[in-house]
């Protein structure tokens, strides 16, 4: 099923997720690559396989497949980091923040793609996993590099929009 026909089982309720949909896909402060990008990215981390699997199939038409795997590979990467460091950041013990995290994050380095496409959909999934810590440090990193706050904003409503939908689809149980 692809993205629209998914769209389209959406609920009248749910409205709002298509029009916003529909016009972030038509948004111009990302490239092409950062928009597919930071939907794979946005549609795994929200982990729907359905939205995932519509998301992914229509970004293989826009991006190569090297920047598709490297999308998944931020989103897997932040299921496991966002869970960590947001415990360092929830938790009242500092001492956890000063000892090794002892986690294989390879893909960080050895991804494929640029490197600040690979920073934007990490922060998108960090949005969506609610890591302060994560969020602190990638949108640093972007900034430092100079990426607008119009940009990043761009990729997190990109975030939002995959993780509303992702909730709906789960809610009522829509399958592709």
């Amino acid at each position: 099923m692809n993205i629209i026909e998914l769209l389209d089982k959406l609920p009248e309720y749910a409205r709002d997720l298509r029009l916003n949909y529909t016009s972030m896909e038509q948004a111009t402060e990302l490239t092409d690559t950062q928009k597919w990008g930071t939907l794979v990215a946005s549609a795994y981390g929200a982990r729907n396989a359905v939205l995932a699997q519509a998301i992914a199939a229509e970004a293989a038409a826009h991006i190569a497949p090297e920047q598709v795997a490297a999308a998944k590979g931020a989103a897997a990467v932040m299921g496991m980091n966002n869970v960590f460091y947001r415990f360092q950041h929830l938790s009242s013990n500092e001492k956890y923040s000063t000892m090794p995290a002892r986690l294989r994050m390879n893909i960080i380095r050895n991804h494929g793609v640029d490197q600040l496409d690979f920073e934007l959909w990490c922060l998108a999934v960090s949005a969506i996993n609610g890591c302060g810590k994560c969020i602190d440090a990638h949108e640093r990193v972007l900034r430092d590099k100079g990426i607008s706050e119009e940009v990043i904003l761009a990729a997190v409503r990109l975030a939002s929009v995959m993780n509303a939908l992702a909730a709906v689809l789960d809610a009522e149980n829509i399958a592709a």
